[in-house]
């Protein structure tokens, strides 16, 4: 459970004001319907971060046992730094739009998510923790957890919430896994 965990508080706070979230205000201003927008972000997550997570757990597997937590450390401070960048919003008109609410939102959603800081954090954390299934299932709850409050409340709360606030404490969160990976190998040595 600790691999569900992490992934999902990982995940769902370095969501927010991401570039993610501006595309789920995006696309509920452009579509009436909520329904197939979260249905939308499910099925582009689970994909994304399935193919992710198993990345992870491959490479994880040819790398030295030594080495591993070492690099992962150093993956989690990247990702901390990383997160202290704001996103823009790039959710301009888009050729996926004509597909309609549900079949717009997966496409552009994963492939929102190509390269993006939790795609690279599922990696690691599947490269951390052996249950890659959990992980899967964390990262893709937390996704939900930080986008369906966008969708249900749109506007009105990317207002009134601290953005700046929210990435340091997604950076912050990203530091705290890097030092107990650390501590975690210096106390089993």
């Amino acid at each position: 459970m600790d691999a569900f965990f992490a992934s999902t508080l990982a995940v769902a706070i370095a969501e927010i004001g991401d570039k993610t979230q501006l595309l789920s205000l995006f696309l509920v201003a452009r579509y009436a319907q909520r329904t197939p927008i979260i249905l939308g972000i499910l099925v582009a997550t689970v994909l994304n971060h399935a193919l992710s997570a198993w990345l992870g757990a491959w490479v994880a597997s040819w790398i030295p046992q030594n080495w591993l937590p070492w690099i992962l450390a150093v993956s989690f401070v990247a990702i901390a730094l990383w997160l202290l960048i704001p996103d823009k919003d790039d959710s301009s008109e888009s050729r996926f739009l004509g597909m309609g609410a549900f079949g717009a939102t997966t496409v552009m959603f994963f492939l929102a998510e190509i390269g993006d800081k939790t795609q690279v954090a599922t990696v690691v954390l599947a490269a951390r923790y052996t249950e890659t299934l959990w992980v899967i299932i964390g990262t893709t709850v937390g996704m939900l957890l930080a986008n369906i409050p966008v969708i249900m409340a749109g506007r009105w709360l990317m207002e009134r919430m601290p953005l700046a606030t929210a990435r340091i404490a997604a950076s912050v969160l990203f530091g705290a896994l890097a030092v107990v990976t650390i501590w975690t190998t210096l106390v089993n040595s």
